[in-house]
């Protein structure tokens, strides 16, 4: 998981803050009144959650996340910037490669120059196994696809 301790999380960002003299209130609840509550526009504060792109497809990420149409919905920054916007939505449905991935290179620099957000961590997932299992490949996106697997006699 990307997050199995969020409390900790927020107790020692709570903390990093107090060293600079930002009281920081810290408020619970239950896991579907909380992804209720991030959404509203009017919300005061904070929220944290994480992310697992199931596409590969950067879109997934900076469209879902970031983009104006998730504001209210996805975009728990509720951050709607216009250029950074024109650029992903010219990204979206731009078929050279190269071209689509200097958009989205594009994108990320607004992103890093504007900050609607800060990357707290980056989970690593690790799949152990029997030393007799072979052709297992580690999907990117977390899937686990079995057709080459076996057992080494």
């Amino acid at each position: 998981p990307y997050n199995p301790n969020a409390r900790r999380m927020a107790e020692l960002i709570q903390e990093d803050f107090s060293k600079i003299g930002v009281e920081v209130e810290i408020v619970s609840y239950e896991w579907g009144e909380y992804l209720d509550r991030s959404k509203e526009l009017d919300r005061d504060g904070a929220v944290l959650l994480g992310w697992t792109g199931d596409n590969g497809d950067p879109d997934n990420f900076l469209a879902v996340l970031l983009g104006c149409d998730g504001v209210g919905g996805s975009n728990r920054a509720q951050w709607c910037h216009q250029p950074f916007d024109d650029v992903i939505q010219t990204a979206k449905v731009t078929s050279d490669p190269a071209e689509r991935t200097a958009l989205y290179e594009e994108a990320q620099v607004i992103f890093k120059d504007q900050a609607p957000w800060a990357t707290i961590a980056h989970s690593v997932v690790f799949m152990p196994m029997r030393p007799e299992v072979e052709g297992y490949v580690m999907h990117p996106l977390g899937g686990h696809i079995f057709t080459e697997v076996g057992l080494a006699e």
